[in-house]
């Protein structure tokens, strides 16, 4: 399984990005997609995962009610929604495939940096 992030860029305090993380290879064993981040000198931090199949999401408490996860399985692409974007959110942003059968988020992609300026 190959993943590739984008749509990182510098925004300004309360703004919106949106990350996309496209997906290939044994798409159709994938359980879970999550987004996580690791901010500089800061251990990386779960954000938002969803259950591919299912669309059930759930979020870290602190992005729930500014980001949203979502997925289409047609274009094998997750997606971050971040609205009222804050100087503590700026970190690489990685997206990560638990696939079934396996234990944890084992599938990684390169990450993508999302700056926000205060």
């Amino acid at each position: 399984v190959q993943l590739q992030a984008s749509g990182g860029g510098l925004v300004q305090d309360g703004g919106s990005l949106r990350l996309s993380c496209a997906v290939s290879g044994r798409t159709f064993s994938i359980y879970r997609m999550g987004w996580f981040r690791q901010a500089p000198g800061k251990e990386r931090e779960f954000v938002a995962r969803i259950v591919w199949s299912a669309g059930i999401t759930y979020y870290a408490d602190l992005v729930k009610g500014r980001f949203t996860i979502s997925g289409d399985s047609a274009k094998n692409t997750v997606y971050l929604e971040m609205n009222s974007l804050k100087p503590e959110d700026t970190a690489v942003y990685y997206c990560a495939a638990h696939m079934s059968g396996g234990s944890r988020f084992d599938y990684w992609g390169q990450g993508t940096l999302v700056t926000v300026s205060s």
